[in-house]
């Protein structure tokens, strides 16, 4: 919303108020072209995620692991900081609140591009490409939405594959969860009969999990973006730069094997 004029003494007490209460003022260092980056915290990339959402983002042994881990670490080391990682909840990252409140610097949440969200934040280049995908128990026989009528569908609060679900799945039963392990914990357990999420996340559950199976793709064209506070041009510029880099002289590839060792070789 835009305050009037005399609304503007006690807009800017409450931002005051507000960058006092996330204990954190707003510091600079040098992009890789020498340009000025605002970053919260002196020395820190911070990161705002939703755990968990293997392999992009999950805590093993105490340490916050992942795809998007490693590629934000990317950008970090040319900032010359080190990434700081906070978890939150997935509203506050996609409607932009977290970024606007100075909780983090980036968003990377395993996160698709959609119009909606650039209303709230601004995205970086795409860096993953995704669909949605349906998960059921190992020979459940739903392979479609429309094997699911009368049935329930569990789908993750907030996301791509929830508003699929709804607009698709005619008289199909959705069950909202609040994240990636409830969801996939409902279908293993029988809590409902399959679930849509995110195919790289779903396929490397199943092969974790071999009571399980990927049944069918839905063909959505989604691609994921690290998201920064709208206006954070400088930001943005050098994660831009960063990831075309690194999808040019291999680290990319390196960091895309090490978190999706099943995926199929180009």
């Amino acid at each position: 919303m835009s305050p009037r004029t005399a609304f503007v003494l006690p807009v800017v007490t409450t931002a005051a108020a507000l960058v006092a209460m996330t204990g954190c003022t707003s510091t600079e260092t040098s992009g890789s072209d020498g340009s000025k980056v605002e970053l919260v915290k002196s020395g820190k990339l911070t990161t705002c995620t939703h755990l968990p959402y293997e392999p992009f983002q999950s805590r093993q042994d105490n340490k916050i692991v992942g795809f998007d881990v490693d590629l934000v670490d990317l950008v970090a080391k040319e900032l010359k900081v080190t990434q700081e990682i906070v978890d939150t909840p997935f509203e506050g990252i996609q409607t932009g609140e977290d970024l606007n409140a100075r909780k983090c610097d980036v968003a990377a949440a395993g996160m698709t591009i959609t119009p909606v969200r650039e209303e709230n934040l601004d995205f970086s280049d795409p860096y993953f490409e995704a669909t949605q995908a349906l998960v059921t128990k190992k020979g459940a026989g739903y392979d479609s939405l429309a094997s699911l009528k009368g049935k329930k569908l569990g789908v993750q609060q907030g996301t791509t594959g929830e508003e699929y679900a709804k607009k698709n799945g005619k008289d199909v039963e959705t069950v909202q969860f609040e994240d990636l392990a409830l969801l996939l914990t409902a279908v293993k357990t029988g809590q409902v009969d399959a679930a849509v999420n995110d195919n790289g996340v779903l396929f490397e559950y199943v092969r974790k999990n071999p009571d399980t199976e990927v049944t069918a793709e839905f063909e959505t064209g989604e691609k994921y973006g690290v998201g920064v506070r709208t206006g954070n041009d400088a930001l943005r510029a050098e994660i831009n730069k960063v990831i075309k880099a690194a999808q040019s002289d291999g680290r990319y590839d390196a960091i895309y094997k090490k978190w999706f060792p099943a995926a199929p070789k180009n």
